[in-house]
């Protein structure tokens, strides 16, 4: 599992704190902030969630958190 989206990496770096569940908590956290209209936001933290919850800290320690706006 993994096959995150442009968006999704985008979204983990911004809230990364250098752990899988770390991460987790942080976009939880933050998606118990959005306001009922900020729809496409948080269907992109759930989609990460998802596959964040179904991955090893194994698999996420191989990603590379760096953001990359210029794309």
């Amino acid at each position: 599992m993994g096959n995150f989206t442009f968006e999704e990496m985008n979204l983990m770096c911004i809230y990364n704190t250098g752990s899988r569940t770390g991460l987790i908590d942080s976009l939880r956290e933050m998606r118990g902030e959005l306001s009922p209209e900020e729809t496409e936001l948080r269907e992109l933290t759930d989609s990460a969630l998802t596959k964040l919850c179904a991955m090893t800290d194994e698999k996420f320690a191989e990603l590379e958190l760096h953001p990359d706006f210029d794309q």
